[in-house]
């Protein structure tokens, strides 16, 4: 669950926005399916406020319009199968058009709740949440300047083939122990920081009882929602230590990309039976997280160390 609303994040650290790459990036997703954002960074510009916010709204606007459409016509067309499915279970009853009947009742309620939310204009905390490979605002430094810039949460490193994407689904973090290992030309070079308020971790249910599977069991999967308990030190939401990198190619359009660094978890996240925690950093921390460069790694990985430890409260989520 992730701080979207710009304005305040670039308060919070000191930074200003990158209008220009936030524009780019929603243009691009017209031409490109594959770029998933989340609802709380659109809503930036529900109500713009300069000539670049206006532009972005538009292309917003030009987004949400071809995603109606294609629900639009996809619920026409199970609107129509239903139709046809129910004339012939009038007369007969056959396999395909009982499937037909199952498959697009369910179907025209899937495109009806589509449309629904894209209509909608009350806001959910669910906005704010991204998932592996969502594009997400991150707090970097670049030439002097302090930047809130969308990146992808899954981090392709420069250099790496272009198919790492699929070859390595778990890049959306960054092993503490693998900081001098697979990710030591990022490590040192290219630091951010993610604003999230919460967090969601997959963790196996007889990992959660701490047991083993039962004969014949098959694994079955549980979200787990973390949120650090609200105390003097937890107030504010967490100041995530991630890794960023950019990733070039001929022909291909430049990608910025990011990974959360994990480390061992607290005794409260190690009880659920998850093995991972992001890590946290302390306010102090910014200025020196984000300048790598001014400082040794033996101090980078002491930022870490001296990192903010909340108690992390968990349920399981919807």
């Amino acid at each position: 669950m992730v701080e979207q609303e710009l304005k305040k994040a670039a308060r919070m650290v000191g930074g200003e926005v990158d209008f220009s790459a936030l524009e780019k990036l929603f243009a691009q997703r017209l031409e490109d399916d594959s770029i998933k954002i989340a609802r709380g960074l659109e809503a930036n510009f529900d109500s713009p406020a300069s000539p670049v916010e206006e532009r972005i709204k538009d292309w917003i606007d030009r987004h949400r319009a071809r995603l109606r459409s294609g629900y639009e016509t996809a619920l026409f067309a199970q609107k129509k199968r239903l139709a046809d499915a129910e004339r012939t279970l009038a007369t007969r009853q056959t396999k395909k058009a009982l499937d037909d009947q199952r498959i697009a009742t369910r179907k025209i309620a899937w495109n009806l709740a589509k449309l629904a939310d894209l209509g909608r204009t009350e806001a959910r905390d669910e906005d704010s949440r991204i998932f592996p490979m969502w594009y997400a605002p991150v707090v970097i430094q670049e030439n002097a300047r302090r930047l809130i810039r969308p990146m992808r949460y899954h981090c392709r490193p420069n250099g790496k083939p272009e198919d790492y994407d699929q070859r390595y689904d778990g890049l959306h973090n960054a092993r503490r122990d693998n900081l001098e290992g697979f990710w030591k030309n990022v490590f040192g070079r290219h630091h951010a920081l993610l604003i999230a308020k919460s967090f969601y971790e997959n963790v196996a249910l007889h990992d959660f009882e701490r047991r083993p599977l039962r004969e014949g069991e098959k694994p079955k999967n549980l979200i787990l929602h973390f949120n650090p308990r609200a105390q003097a030190s937890a107030a504010q939401p967490m100041l995530v230590a991630c890794l960023w990198d950019l990733w070039q190619a001929p022909g291909k359009p430049d990608l910025y990309s990011f990974a959360a660094i994990t480390d061992e978890p607290p005794q409260e996240i190690a009880a659920t039976g998850h093995d991972r925690c992001i890590i946290p950093l302390e306010a102090s921390a910014i200025d020196a997280w984000l300048d790598p460069a001014a400082s040794d790694r033996t101090a980078l990985a002491a930022l870490l160390d001296r990192r903010e430890r909340p108690y992390f409260e968990h349920r399981l989520a919807a």
